[in-house]
């Protein structure tokens, strides 16, 4: 995770610290680079808080890190789980200059609850978001939490919503509150609803889906571009 601790957001399923940030740490993309080399990665995800004080919200330093690690590991492929810069369109340029093999940004939960879950974010403006660096050619990725009081109806309507903004990757997992100061859990969705999402998901002509209580964003982050289910 890159661009400090401090979140400027207040979504609130979250256990990320959010108020004051602290100025970037220029130093920080080679130090991330220099430690995936040492570790050996092939595959490096990175992601962030979300940084609405900087002007282009932190997209040129995703972009300094993305090329800190080709510049170290070059066969590595890169995948990044960005914020919705506030749907600016000169950082959507930033990270596409950038080329990381994946660009992800999780939708999270269904439009109906996005005041409840994500207030400061905007599920139309996410959508788009992923559009915009679909029809560039990037490979985009999305995720998605259950448990919070969506219906079955909801959830599929998200998925065909993120299908048609040319989202090709999907990951579905169990809302697990961090504190019970979070949001508390509504439901705890049963291993064959999981299956049965999955299903629907490749249905609905994702190239990859994983759905599973314990899934996460970045579970498995390569098998997603690597494999392709055959349905």
């Amino acid at each position: 995770m890159i661009l400090g601790e401090t979140c400027t957001r207040r979504c609130r399923f979250c256990a990320v610290i959010k108020g004051q940030t602290k100025p970037v740490d220029e130093a920080e993309p080679r130090r991330l680079a220099e430690a995936a080399r040492a570790m050996g990665l092939h595959w490096v995800v990175i992601t962030s808080v979300t940084r609405d004080d900087l002007p282009d919200g932190g997209a040129g330093h995703f972009a300094r890190t993305i090329r800190a690690v080709r510049e170290l590991l070059p066969d590595a492929g890169i995948e990044i789980l960005v914020p919705d810069f506030n749907g600016k369109s000169e950082a959507i340029d930033i990270i596409f200059q950038a080329l990381p093999d994946v660009l992800n940004h999780n939708i999270e939960t269904v439009p109906r609850l996005y005041q409840q879950v994500r207030p400061g974010a905007d599920y139309d403006r996410s959508l788009q978001l992923l559009e915009r660096f679909a029809e560039r050619g990037l490979k985009t990725k999305s995720g998605l939490m259950v448990g919070l009081g969506e219906t079955l109806d909801e959830v599929h309507q998200v998925l065909r919503d993120l299908r048609a903004r040319g989202c090709r990757m999907l990951t579905v997992g169990q809302y697990l509150a961090p504190s019970r100061e979070h949001l508390p859990v509504e439901r705890f969705v049963t291993p064959q609803e999981f299956k049965e999402l999955e299903a629907f998901g490749y249905e609905m002509g994702f190239d990859y889906v994983s759905a599973g209580p314990l899934v996460r964003s970045s579970y498995r982050a390569e098998e997603g571009v690597l494999h392709r289910k055959e349905v």
